[in-house]
């Protein structure tokens, strides 16, 4: 059953705080081979205009992606989850994510729509620092795959 398009542009709560820690932040640039020493060494953030060491740029897909979880166990929404693929990801920033951030993630369904029988669904995580600064924005598209023989 196709998504129902009257939920475009619902809003969810913000999520609870989400503190950046470096040592996440190490080992997040670990996990993807990234060496930039800025990840790693407060030093080299400092030298380079930072208060503190700055995370990849894909870190904040981990609290953004929960964040869509509201959307997803949303259960007016509908959404059958067990038949959901990520069908894409994007960033678009206003500054990097440092330690010691607190974040908050607000989302939204920023579209609905059927093709060939499969629901895809654009959400936009809005993330804010805890003095309500616009961080990042994160948009996230989920395909729900057709059920077979539909």
């Amino acid at each position: 059953m196709a998504l129902d398009p009257s939920f475009v542009g619902r809003t969810y709560p913000p999520t609870d705080p989400y503190e950046v820690g470096r040592e996440k932040i190490r080992e997040f640039a670990e996990a993807i081979g990234d060496s930039n020493p800025a990840y790693t060494d407060p030093e080299t953030a400092k030298a380079l205009g930072y208060p503190d060491v700055i995370a990849p740029p894909t870190f904040v897909f981990a609290i953004s992606f929960k964040a869509a979880g509201q959307v997803v166990e949303d259960p007016q929404l509908g959404l059958d989850y067990s038949r959901v693929v990520h069908g894409d990801q994007k960033f678009a920033y206003r500054r990097p994510v440092r330690s010691g951030d607190r974040l908050t993630v607000t989302s939204t369904i920023e579209a609905i729509k059927t093709m060939a029988g499969n629901d895809i669904i654009d959400i936009r995580g809005e993330v804010h620092d805890e003095a309500g600064e616009h961080v990042v924005t994160a948009f996230t598209k989920l395909v729900a795959r057709a059920a077979e023989g539909a």
